[in-house]
């Protein structure tokens, strides 16, 4: 293990080098990152699951770029061409770019106006230029180098600058220091391309029609919005700096003897170097890296979203109705009950007419009666409608209802993002072979109320539209980090492994798609595992991976009762030491009485006498407390309504109540009942200063907000969070 890097992710992690440690030999080893978390906290001093993600990504940069540097080392040892002072440069360069330029002037180049001037032998007539000699008869000297190739004086002195230019290209001090003079003091400009406001439709890019900021100080969204529109060939985008600057720089460096004949022909060069080769390559990296430093916040700001909206409260021992809204076809209807289980399906087509249908009215209350023929014969106790085409239509229809019939059940709005594609997907048509398209997807809007985390977990996490510019950023990293968060949230939570699907089970820590198939197919043919060793059984399914899986794989109702906590097997020892010298049965498992007994235990005693470590005593000892606790019942429950707000109702300074459904880099996007969600501009989302929104609030907050203005014809609503005086 390679200390200086141990010791340099511990200076920026702000972690202590023994943990760091820790964590690389437990992964090493084949831990999961949500077992290491949750089960190995004594070894690794209670780091969570991000922090031990941050070791581990630091860990394969710093690998990755100490193999990067052995390689141009060896390289440029092969050329015979390494002088300590390099090597100790590369050794030392803490950034891949800083290797990569310290490596450029030997790399093998292309062929190069430079590579072709050197091949004329037009090399030494560049070296003698560059010793800036007092006098000299350049044309003199020039037309020494005179053949079949070059043919003037002109062209020899022209082929001497191209070796200059590059060799100051390079350079990688001067590269590095105009990169710095880029970064800082650079102003990224975007300007209208001749026929971009015509493909620019719904002037979605304007404000980039003629746009300039600092480099230092563009906001990753912006980025990525004028690289779509460039992508798009609507805007065309630069990078301007003090060239002026940025020349009288090089020449500091370069031009040593100021009173040399030479020094025109060496500024022709540097100017060459600087317009033709490092401008464009900088430009380029530093567009690079603000795209890259973009995609990293839109990415983590997806991935906040997605981990809010899996962890989003169910809604436990409910009955209900969701409704997949639609127009012409009908919106589609699918009871499930407590489980999830479908109970009835069917239709109703409130919004448009039967084939052949004449009066109105007909439809609207035989759309009515089927909604409470269902509501009735089910004891519904909540309707799920989802947010797509037709939803706020829907939504009139379902309070009018509720309202005129004077109905007990509440409704609520519920995100369709990614119903769509499971709707469509393999795993949809296993589950509901004999069911449409839009009724499997009624199927799944009714149980993401129930259970979100179950239901979303089928849906590949990239199609749950709750981030920004997602389609705009690279899809290996996109997949890597929603994996993560999806993987935390499943294992956070734990799983009934009688009752979860095998798309929940993929998720779990040491558990792949095959293992988790025959986990299903083994409850189908045995029925329900009765103890965690049951779980053994299971083909494919070997040591490690039981060790990994198993404390978050739930029994209930089992043989042991221990199975259906978070403990893991290998403490049940432990923990029955402590049920005996506590007289603790079963029984009393989640009791406020046990909660009693228990915050009297001198833990710190206790832990002496078993020789346990805090963290396992802790976790046990909670684990009585609340056996089957889950860490979604401490957020907001969602928002039951039972009539419908019109755009038209509002007026500047009524407050609402609503569900935040997008955070993004400008504002959170707030339903509060109304067709269009409402956005809350960072500005307005606290009185104080709000460095991101994600910040203040989060996906599935249930927040208050008042109304700042109102655009009917467009259908936007202005909201703020800061209470009007």
């Amino acid at each position: 293990m390679d200390q200086l890097l141990v010791k340099e992710i511990a200076n920026t992690l702000s972690i202590k080098e023994k943990q760091i440690e820790s964590v690389l030999n437990l992964l090493d080893e084949g831990n999961t990152i949500p077992f290491i978390a949750r089960y190995r906290k004594e070894v690794t001093g209670g780091l969570d699951e991000e922090q031990i993600n941050e070791i581990h990504k630091s860990w394969e940069y710093g690998v990755n770029l100490l193999k990067r540097k052995e390689d141009v080392i060896r390289l440029i040892e092969e050329k015979g061409m390494m002088t300590d002072e390099l090597r100790k440069n590369i050794l030392n360069s803490t950034k891949l770019v800083e290797v990569e330029d310290l490596y450029r002037p030997y790399k093998e180049k292309k062929k190069t106006k430079a590579t072709e001037a050197i091949a004329m032998g037009l090399e030494p007539l560049a070296k003698l230029i560059l010793t800036f000699p007092n006098q000299i008869d350049l044309n003199a000297e020039a037309k020494k180098y005179i053949n079949d190739q070059v043919l003037t004086i002109e062209d020899a002195l022209t082929g001497a600058k191209y070796i200059i230019a590059e060799q100051v290209s390079d350079n990688a001090d001067y590269r590095k220091a105009l990169r710095v003079e880029m970064e800082v003091d650079g102003l990224i400009t975007s300007k209208v391309k001749k026929n971009g406001e015509q493909l620019d439709e719904k002037h979605t890019y304007e404000m980039y029609y003629d746009h300039v900021e600092k480099v230092s100080k563009v906001a990753p969204h912006r980025v990525l919005a004028m690289n779509r529109a460039e992508d798009e060939k609507i805007i065309s985008i630069s990078i301007d700096s003090n060239t002026p600057a940025m020349l009288k720089y090089l020449g500091s460096k370069i031009l040593t003897n100021l009173n040399s004949p030479v020094v025109p022909v060496v500024e022709a060069a540097i100017e060459d170097a600087l317009k033709r080769l490092i401008y464009p390559s900088l430009e380029r990296e530093i567009r690079a890296d603000l795209t890259s430093k973009a995609e990293d916040q839109a990415i983590e700001v997806f991935a906040m979203n997605l981990r809010n909206l899996l962890l989003q409260r169910p809604m436990k021992n409910k009955v209900v109705l969701g409704v997949d809204p639609a127009y012409r076809t009908g919106c589609k209807l699918c009871v499930v009950n407590e489980q999830g289980t479908v109970l009835q399906k069917g239709v109703i087509y409130p919004h448009e007419k039967y084939k052949g249908e004449e009066h109105i009215e007909d439809r609207v209350t035989l759309s009515e009666k089927i909604i409470r023929q269902f509501i009735a014969k089910h004891n519904v106790d909540i309707i799920a409608i989802g947010n797509g085409t037709a939803s706020r239509e829907t939504e009139a229809f379902i309070a009018e209802l509720l309202k005129k019939y004077d109905l007990q059940t509440r409704y609520v709005i519920v995100s369709e993002a990614g119903a769509s594609v499971y709707s469509a997907s393999e795993l949809a048509r296993e589950e509901f072979p004999e069911y449409s398209v839009e009724e499997r997807s009624a199927a799944s809007i009714a149980r993401r109320l129930q259970d979100p985390l179950s239901e979303l977990v089928k849906i590949d996490p990239k199609s749950i539209g709750v981030g920004q510019y997602q389609h705009d950023v690279s899809q290996k990293k996109l997949s890597e980090s929603l994996d993560f968060i999806v993987s935390n949230a499943v294992n956070q939570v734990g799983v009934n492994v009688n009752t979860a699907s095998k798309s929940l089970l993929t998720y779990v820590s040491g558990l792949n798609k095959t293992v988790s198939e025959n986990i299903v197919k083994y409850r189908d043919q045995f029925g329900a595992f009765k103890s965690r060793q049951d779980i053994k059984k299971v083909p494919r399914l070997g040591d490690k991976a039981f060790e990994q899986s198993v404390g978050f794989l739930r029994i209930v109702g089992g043989d042991e009762a221990l199975d259906m906590t978070a403990i893991h097997p290998e403490s049940y020892a432990t923990a029955k030491q402590i049920m005996i010298k506590y007289q603790i049965t079963p029984d009393q498992f989640g009791k406020p009485e046990l909660k009693k007994v228990i915050d009297q235990i001198n833990r710190e005693a206790l832990q002496k006498e078993l020789s346990v470590d805090k963290y396992t005593l802790n976790d046990i000892l909670d684990a009585f407390i609340a056996p089957q606790r889950d860490p979604r019942d401490q957020f907001d429950a969602p928002v039951l309504r039972n009539d419908i707000l019109h755009l038209e109702d509002l007026k500047p300074g009524m407050m609402l109540e609503g569900t935040v459904r997008n955070v993004v880099d400008f504002g959170a996007f707030v339903d509060c009942g109304l067709k269009e969600d409402g956005l809350v501009h960072i500005s307005k989302l606290s009185k104080g200063f709000v460095k991101h929104p994600k910040d203040v609030v989060a996906v599935g907050d249930i927040v208050k907000v008042w109304v700042l203005s109102v655009d009917e014809k467009r259908g936007k609503v202005s909201l703020s969070m800061i209470e009007p005086r």
